[in-house]
């Protein structure tokens, strides 16, 4: 029987924005992996299956989540993540593998599926969507992502804040990714483009600790320190056209 890795995007937290089909496919697969940091405390990904899934079916697989800088040490940990889940498809046949947000959107499963394409022959790789933090952080805040003709763009602020401001000098909603420890230049790239007003930001969507404030706001969060790297933000189109300006 070919082997089914099933890359499962389970939203940015709130356990009840699974879908449905995410919540049969995790329930469907022989075993369930959930990716974790060498440091071992749970995941966010983890934390959400265990609401739909038997903690004996779940199984915690350590990934270099955090390791940006030593890319050999990133490699191994890629390597022997991959190593891991390809003995559970032989072993078991079925593995679905629970992401945050989407599974297609800068998701640790693409890199995954690639390591296990190559080791486990006949592989089937399928993905099911979920429900990203900037479609959450949209609903929680009122923010309105795309009007008639405007653009939408996904910067991950990781790729430097260069690429955030040509973004936001664009036409479009801009949506900014990754952005905790760089908080400062975001702040400073909005007030320069003028892309301040209108603008949020959230962390911990749907969590306990969660946080959504304008985005001029920033300064003063950042007093107490960086912001949660899982942080999101949305700066809005320029809307002055009036309803249905730009059909």
């Amino acid at each position: 029987m070919t082997a089914l890795l099933t890359g499962v995007g389970v939203g940015p937290g709130d356990p009840e924005l699974v879908t449905v089909k995410g919540v049969n496919a995790l329930r469907a697969a022989a075993v369930v992996v959930v990716p974790v940091l060498d440091t071992g405390e749970r995941g966010r990904a983890e934390a959400t299956v265990l609401h739909y899934v038997d903690a004996a079916r779940i199984v915690r697989v350590v990934f270099a989540l955090n390791e940006r800088t030593d890319r050999a040490r990133r490699e191994a940990a890629w390597d022997a993540a991959g190593a891991r889940v390809a003995e559970l498809l032989r072993e078991h046949g079925t593995v679905a593998f629970a992401t945050i947000g989407d599974p297609n959107v800068y998701s640790t499963f693409t890199y995954l599926a690639q390591t296990v394409t190559e080791s486990v022959a006949g592989v089937r790789i399928e993905t099911v969507p979920g429900i990203t933090a900037m479609q959450d952080l949209a609903a929680r805040s009122g923010a309105v992502l795309t009007e008639g003709t405007e653009p939408l763009t996904l910067v991950p602020v990781t790729a430097g804040s260069a690429v955030l401001r040509a973004a936001l000098e664009g036409p479009g909603t801009v949506v900014a990714y990754k952005f905790g420890r760089l908080a400062g230049e975001v702040a400073a790239a909005l007030r320069e483009t003028g892309r301040t007003e209108g603008a949020v930001w959230g962390s911990s969507l749907g969590l306990p600790g969660e946080s959504i404030r304008p985005a001029k706001e920033l300064a003063e969060e950042l007093r107490d320190g960086a912001l949660p790297y899982l942080s999101t933000l949305i700066a809005p189109a320029r809307r002055d056209g009036g309803r249905g300006g730009k059909l």
